[in-house]
């Protein structure tokens, strides 16, 4: 047994909210009292730890994460850069250490950070005229290609737009190089293909930096490489986090056919949602919008899914034990998913038991679908850290639209369950990143201000805690055993440097942990 005392806890628990001291048997929470003594005596050898009066609260969960393409992405060029030319600068400075035939991959550029917006080929080929470059925006929803890519793609000026996606074109109808939505795959079909042994040793490596940042849980949406990855781990006793790994909506008649429901697995790797997109992303605007973008009259994103569509499409997954995940970013997307949800949930009704669907993002909302998602019971699975990242394009794209952007306040006082995460690689998967913009709702220089953007949808720091803790277990059906430390609950916790419900909310980005625990075991520990 372990006894960790001299703490503040933070149980999450609303019937034993505090403690000053916690047994822990084997994987489970066995107790937690405000007398150390007490405990003591409830076992033998007990491994004690003095945590010198700080706080302990439990392991959190990023609700949504690209797990294989954050990991394999650490060996990646950074493009998350202020300007142009660094990226170029990033983008110039591998080529030496690959062969000619290699290809540049990056990640992270953002043109609505640059002066003169959308970069071009010819900026990728006077920096790597020799080698093949790919390198995708934040947003993940389009690309951006040199000509060496584009021309072993077979991407011309004669190459049509495919479905959900289009080609950047310059006034002459030339490819630009930026590719929007599905056009991305013109080209990333070429790319080779990490192997699952290449996912499963960048998974490996990965998992002490999550841990450090105080993640115990994903839920994860990337593709069957990582699945693969994850089972190979978890044979060998080898997955530290506890994983809901979703099915994408391609891979339905598979999964269905080999009989995969929602909740299969155990309390390490467990079967979650389908993962279907209705719409693309505010940053390459191809989020699909009810009314246009602003000063863009003919632009209203990309729809990919309406109601109905998603409706047919998702009805096999919902007859066969599988809730469903639906990314949804404009208003028009939303409305669209919501409906959706409402013709299955009469489906339910006459067929089987309701099921925990929810919506990816949930950025932005018509006022009159505001009170939707609590009256459908869909889940806003959502990411603070897109607030204080998006706020500059949100208030340019959105006007005063925004105002109901982010909004996981509304959503809290409407009834809805909150479920956060990060969509790492889009951002940092350090979750008090995402507890700092959900309380302040400012960026970590402290932009906009004191008082912070549209301060009405910030948070308390509990509010916050619950759902990267207990909302997250809610959304994988695991509200029974994960996101408190209570009795008979698994054993996942944190250990932290400061106090979140007492320290300057300012601080609440550099919170570090200094001891983190799954099942019971220490799996970092720097005290």
């Amino acid at each position: 047994m372990k006894l960790l005392y001299n703490a503040q806890i933070y149980t999450l628990d609303p019937q034993h909210p505090t403690g000053s001291a916690i047994l822990i048997d084997g994987d489970r929470v066995r107790a937690v009292a405000d007398n150390a003594t007490a405990l003591l005596e409830q076992g033998r050898d007990v491994d004690v730890l003095d945590v010198g009066g700080r706080a302990v609260i439990p392991g959190l969960t990023d609700a949504h994460i690209h797990l294989s393409y954050y990991a394999t992405g650490l060996q990646k060029v950074d493009c998350e850069t202020s300007t142009l030319a660094e990226c170029l600068r990033r983008v110039a400075d591998r080529p030496r250490a690959l062969p000619t035939e290699a290809w540049i991959l990056g990640h992270g550029w953002n043109q609505n950070e640059w002066v003169g917006g959308y970069p071009t080929t010819s900026d990728l080929d006077a920096v790597a005229p020799l080698q093949p470059v790919y390198l995708t925006h934040k947003s993940l929803h389009s690309a951006w290609a040199n000509s060496v890519a584009l021309r072993l793609a077979g991407i011309t000026a004669e190459t049509l737009d495919p479905p959900d996606g289009a080609i950047g074109r310059d006034e002459h109808g030339n490819p630009t190089g930026i590719l929007f939505e599905a056009a991305a795959q013109l080209v990333a079909r070429f790319l080779p293909d990490p192997s699952v042994e290449q996912i499963t040793q960048a998974i490996r490596a990965a998992q002490p930096a999550l841990w450090q940042m105080g993640l115990t849980g994903l839920h994860d949406f990337d593709r069957r490489g990582c699945f693969s990855a994850l089972q190979i781990l978890h044979e060998c006793g080898e997955l530290g986090l506890r994983v809901i790994k979703s099915i994408p909506l391609d891979d339905l008649k598979e999964a269905v056919g080999v009989g995969l429901r929602t909740g299969f697995g155990d309390d390490f790797l467990r079967i979650g949602p389908v993962k279907a997109f209705a719409d693309g992303a505010l940053g390459p605007r191809t989020a699909a919008m009810l009314q246009p973008y602003e000063g863009e009259p003919q632009a209203q994103g990309m729809l990919m899914l309406d109601a109905e569509e998603l409706f047919e499409r998702g009805r096999p997954a919902v007859e066969n034990g599988l809730s469903l995940a639906v990314h949804a970013i404009g208003d028009r997307a939303n409305h669209e998913v919501l409906n959706a949800y409402g013709q299955l949930r009469k489906f339910e009704r006459n067929t089987c038991t309701p099921l925990r669907h929810r919506i990816e993002h949930v950025q932005l909302l018509h006022p009159q679908d505001v009170s939707r998602l609590a009256e459908l019971g869909v889940i806003a699975s959502m990411q603070p850290i897109h607030a204080t990242s998006d706020m500059l394009m949100a208030e340019r794209y959105w006007g005063a639209r925004s105002a109901l952007s982010y909004a996981w306040r509304t959503q809290l006082e409407q009834g809805a369950a909150l479920a956060f995460g990060s969509d790492a690689p889009v951002e940092s998967p350090n979750p008090f990143w995402g507890i700092h913009a959900a309380v302040t709702r400012r960026r970590g220089d402290g932009s906009p201000g004191h008082d912070g953007w549209y301060p009405a949808q910030r948070l308390t720091v509990l509010e916050a805690l619950r759902a990267y803790t207990h909302g997250a277990a809610y959304a994988a059906g695991l509200e029974d055993r994960l996101g408190r430390l209570a009795p008979h609950y698994l054993a996942d916790l944190l250990v932290l440097d400061m106090n979140p419900f007492t320290c300057d909310p300012a601080q609440l980005r550099d919170i570090r942990p200094l001891a983190t625990m799954v099942a019971g075991k220490w799996v970092w520990r720097e005290i």
